[in-house]
């Protein structure tokens, strides 16, 4: 057994082994997900302001609207995001199995 704060079972490790990328490149993986977050985060805002107008309320079709944008505006972000850090190859990756999972593409 590992002793506690053992590097060999750590959760960087095991990310990098579910994920197939050295232990070194799961930080800037990671880093790639918490700025397409936060970007998607931070525009939320000011759209829902042009939208809503003066009185604040938003229309029900800006709201199913905005849900069903946000997936592609969400993966658009990850893949500019991933391509500035240098890990493209592994987001494109990343994008068609998520796709192939979301459409039913499965593969032989």
């Amino acid at each position: 057994m590992a002793e506690h704060g053992a590097p060999a079972d750590g959760w960087m490790q095991r990310l990098a082994q579910r994920w197939g990328v050295k232990p070194s490149r799961v930080l800037i993986i990671l880093l790639v997900f918490a700025c397409t977050g936060f970007t998607v985060m931070f525009l939320k805002r000011p759209v829902v302001a042009w939208a809503s107008g003066d009185d604040g309320e938003q229309p029900i079709a800006f709201t199913i609207g905005y849900y069903v944008l946000i997936l592609p505006i969400y993966n658009l972000f990850l893949l500019v995001y991933g391509a500035l850090f240098g890990q493209f190859k592994f987001f494109w990756a990343f994008e068609k199995r998520f796709f192939g999972r979301l459409f039913g593409n499965k593969k032989p």
